[in-house]
């Protein structure tokens, strides 16, 4: 005896029902995808203030303990007080610091830094002035 398969298990999907799918998934992409870049420009203007918030703590704990500011910022890494030079992760390099000179140049060249990116940040601050 054949067992032949009723007309439900032959029938698919409608072209209705693809274009109704298509437009919810369209629908729920096009709420969803301007939050996913929101928070990733968030998440990066958040590092840049953490990296220039420990990179200032080490330049003053080098002064601390130097009595004088470092020549690079080459010289925390070789000196231990950076594992690594931070990242500018607006630029994505460890190259575009902008670097603020103390007054007095006899006391070395790395008094702050600043980030070298364009722009400004979402509350209208360019990165320079963070």
């Amino acid at each position: 005896m054949k067992i032949i398969p009723s007309d439900d298990r032959l029938r698919g999907f409608t072209l209705i029902e693809l274009l109704v799918v298509m437009a919810i998934v369209a629908l729920l992409l096009t709420l969803s995808i301007p939050r996913y870049f929101n928070s990733i420009d968030s998440g990066k203007e958040t590092v840049l203030r953490d990296n220039l918030r420990i990179t200032r703590e080490t330049i003053d704990k080098f002064y601390g303990d130097t009595g004088r500011y470092p020549k690079s910022l080459d010289e925390l890494v070789e000196k231990k007080y950076l594992r690594a030079l931070p990242v500018d992760p607006i630029t994505d390099s460890t190259g575009t610091w902008v670097i603020v000179p103390p007054d007095d140049a006899d006391k070395g060249n790395v008094y702050d830094i600043k980030s070298g990116a364009p722009g400004k940040s979402r509350d209208g601050l360019p990165y320079g002035d963070m």
